[in-house]
């Protein structure tokens, strides 16, 4: 733990690795030390959207030096599908090609640039057939990935009627690539008796375990997967993960030998899916003070060609779509629709941020249509507040107050009122700058979609030397999600930091566990290993108990030390002194720890339910200047307030609030997706695919955590989640564009092309 050693829970620690990832010292998939004989291997991707795949000719490939397999559909072991939702999800196209980038076959070779080369020789013979490349055609088609879902409330077509007001509109929202630093990569090694061991770059090592088995046609019990650390996910490497772990496992496999599949960052890029585009289409009935009374509304997902995840996607996009405002009366209606491009996939706030724009565009054209501000308009409708309701469409109640605190608090600190004025005369001033000011309040359920899923497992062994060693379900892509639980852990023994191990995840430690994801990670994975850690600390207490004769229950743990009064006598013993005790007692040690969210279920015929254990809330003002002239913007100081109830560690929940804050500007300002008319994307790196860099981090960036909030149903140690809920803050800056430019109509990514065409149709 690179020397931490002070109180746990609550302290503002470091990231455990964070000296070994300044220093380079951190050791990722692509940094273990290869065995002789291991193997690399590249893909053939197709560079045809949709066709039949007639023929592939590999003989230039199989002479080329180094090669030693090329591997396609035919050659797969056990099943020649990767689909983690549903078994119809082909690795090797057999024989329909179904997007530019599909892997078509994979090259084995002594080395890396030997297997690019031999990849790039062979040669593809592919009966091209129309593909479908926009939602809107995939909508007239009715080609659905997944069944409509579809939350009702009361009569919205009648609401709307009956409304003095109505209005109608339609925009969207691109997709996103998570580009993360460390590409995927997946490294097999063969064992003895069918048994493969495979290093991974995953949020999930028992959805890697399960597809390498389901592709080699072996056990779970065969298929160990494991993973240290990620050089950064955001959901990309939750389910893509595990068809590039899947493809280096058949490689090693046919050739018996470990190999190793890195993708370049083109064919990552090209291959792996995306943050889903969303189309919206829809209708309000509202009132001459901003009371929105009935709500129709469409949204549609590019699922991409296959299911993949979008079912949860679209399932939290349609849960999140009112966000923090009560609507009386609405029907919303998501789909995730099929087209001919990459299968789109889990991305930081998996849909939720998707569904939260459609209310924010609702309050800012009906505020524009009322001469009101934005601002008025969602507070006019804030859920449990000022005689609305606090229960969301599907049956599930919020915390009212929280919605108004945050926003009022944000407000303050941010100098709302003054800078309104300050803005006013500077844009009076100045003939083609434009500054504008814009504002966000979210409501973010927390908890899988999937019930199933809200469960975790955890493995701690207590040494005899005192020495601890944790392992749990959790994975860690910098988020430092492995500090926060081994803070959970010192916690329950009254220990040190330092004294706490952190070990790799691996499914021959915890079995059966759920991807790193949802912003579920410290809530789940820190009960399971505080659990282990207090059956171990009650076993040691009878020991401690035994020995001064006392109850156990009058044995506490503090300080390094189990210590009781009793007498007016202080007895201690240090803690490895009574780890050690223990031992010679002949009492374990050791323990798996299990945590299930309670209370959380959902009726999917209805769409009703309580699918969330808690809320999160959180609010940001965020102030832009515009170059009228060239569309041109920048992002000059956001404040932000997130509610993480009692934070496990400050310094790691801030920044997660401002990495959230900064790649949600990114996806809503720069980050453009862009494929050809023949359905090839074409923004494959950073030098035609935009990402934030320092440059574009607000000069003036304040945030801060709600204070005095604790989590008000019994999370661990009444903390919250951090992971997602902030990028939806970042929609502060897309509401700053439009008031900055003075209209309320603006399509997603806001490019500068974008924002002069909005400039252009307003007039």
């Amino acid at each position: 733990m690179d020397g931490i050693a002070t109180k746990s829970v609550g302290a503002a620690l470091r990231h455990d690795s964070a000296l070994k990832h300044t220093t380079g010292a951190a050791r990722y998939a692509d940094d273990i030390p290869e065995v002789p004989g291991t193997l690399h291997a590249a893909l053939v991707l197709s560079t045809v959207a949709h066709g039949t795949l007639t023929a592939l000719r590999m003989e230039a490939a199989r002479a080329m030096p180094g090669v030693v397999a090329i591997i396609a559909a035919g050659d797969v072991p056990g099943e020649n599908d990767i689909g983690p939702a549903t078994q119809k999800e082909k690795l090797f196209a057999d024989p329909v090609v179904e997007f530019a980038g599909m892997p078509l076959a994979m090259v084995v070779a002594g080395t890396r640039d030997q297997a690019l080369r031999a990849a790039a020789a062979v040669q593809a013979e592919i009966a091209p057939l129309e593909p479908v490349l926009t939602i809107e055609r995939a909508l007239e088609l009715g080609q659905d990935v997944v069944p409509p879902q579809v939350i009702r409330r009361g009569d919205a077509a009648a609401a709307i009627a009956a409304a003095p007001r109505r209005l109608s509109a339609e925009f969207r929202a691109g997709g996103q690539e998570h580009f993360y630093l460390e590409g995927q990569v997946a490294l097999a090694t063969p064992g003895e008796g069918g048994d493969m061991a495979v290093v991974s770059s995953t949020q999930h090592p028992s959805e890697v375990q399960h597809i390498v088995a389901r592709v080699l046609g072996a056990g779970y019990n065969q298929v160990t997967a494991t993973c240290r650390r990620m050089g950064g996910g955001f959901g990309g490497k939750e389910s893509n993960a595990s068809w590039v772990a899947a493809a280096a496992a058949i490689g090693a496999r046919v050739t018996g030998k470990p190999v190793k599949l890195r993708l370049p960052r083109r064919a990552d890029m090209i291959a792996t899916g995306k943050r889903h585009p969303f189309l919206y289409r829809w209708t309000a009935g509202f009132d001459e003070t901003g009371r929105i009374t009935g709500l129709e509304a469409l949204l549609a997902a590019d699922g991409g060609w296959s299911l993949d995840m979008s079912g949860g996607v679209v399932f939290r996009a349609v849960t999140h779509a009112v966000n923090c405002c009560d609507v009386p009366a609405v029907a919303i209606t998501a789909r995730a629709v099929r087209t001919n491009t990459v299968s789109n996939t889990a991305f930081r706030g998996f849909g939720g941020p998707q569904g939260a724009l459609l209310m924010e565009d609702v309050v800012h054209r009906v505020a524009a249509a009322l001469g009101r501000t934005p601002e008025e308009v969602r507070a006019r409708n804030f859920l449990g507040v000022g005689g609305n309701s606090d229960e969301l469409p599907y049956g599930q109640r919020v915390e009212g107050d929280l919605i108004a605190r945050v926003w009022a608090e944000a407000k303050a600190e941010s100098e709302w009122d003054r800078r309104r004025a300050e803005i006013a005369a500077f844009n009076a001033q100045h003939p083609t700058l434009r500054r504008g000011l814009g504002s966000m309040v979210l409501c973010f359920g927390i908890s899988f979609g999937i019930r199933h899923l809200n469960q975790a497992g955890a493995l701690v062994h207590v040494y005899s030397d005192g020495s601890i060693r944790l392992n749990h379900g959790g994975t860690e892509m910098g988020q430092g999600l492995f500090v926060k639980v081994a803070q959970v852990v010192a916690e329950a023994f009254g220990v040190d930091l330092d004294r706490v191990a952190i070990t790799a995840t691996s499914t021959a430690e915890v079995p059966n566990t759920a991807p790193t994801a949802a912003s579920t990670g410290s809530d789940l994975n820190g009960w399971a290993a505080h659990n282990a850690a207090v059956a171990i600390r009650g076993r040691m207490a009878e020991v401690a108990a035994a020995k001064w004769g006392i109850a156990p229950e009058a044995v506490v743990f503090a300080d390094n030390r189990a210590w009781a009064e009793r007498a007016g006598a202080n007895r201690w013993l240090d803690f490895g002194e009574l780890a050690k005790l223990c031992f010679l007692e002949r009492v374990s040690l050791s323990a798996t720890g299990h945590y299930r969210t309670p209370d959380i279920h959902w009726d999917p015929v209805a769409m009703t339910g309580k699918p969330f254990f808690y809320f999160s809330y959180g609010a940001a003002v965020a102030e832009v200047v515009v170059d009228t002239l060239t569309g041109e913007h920048r992002c000059l100081r956001a404040d932000l307030l997130q509610d993480c109830g009692r934070s496990l560690n400050p310094a790691v929940d801030l920044g997660q609030i401002e990495g959230a804050f900064v790649q949600g500007m990114g996806w809503l300002t720069c980050e453009e997706l862009w494929w050809d008319a023949q359905g090839c994307l074409r923004t494959v790196g950073p030098s035609t695919y935009k990402i934030p860099g320092s440059r574009d981090v607000p000069p003036v960036f304040r945030t801060r955590l709600l204070e005095s909030a604790p989590a008000r149903v019994d999370t661990i140690f009444r903390s919250k989640a951090v992971g997602e809920p902030p990028l939806l803050l970042a929609t502060s800056v897309w509401n700053a564009l439009k008031d900055a430019i003075g209209t309320p109509a603006l399509d997603l990514p806001a490019t500068p092309e974008r924002v002069l065409m909005a400039l252009r149709n307003r007039g």
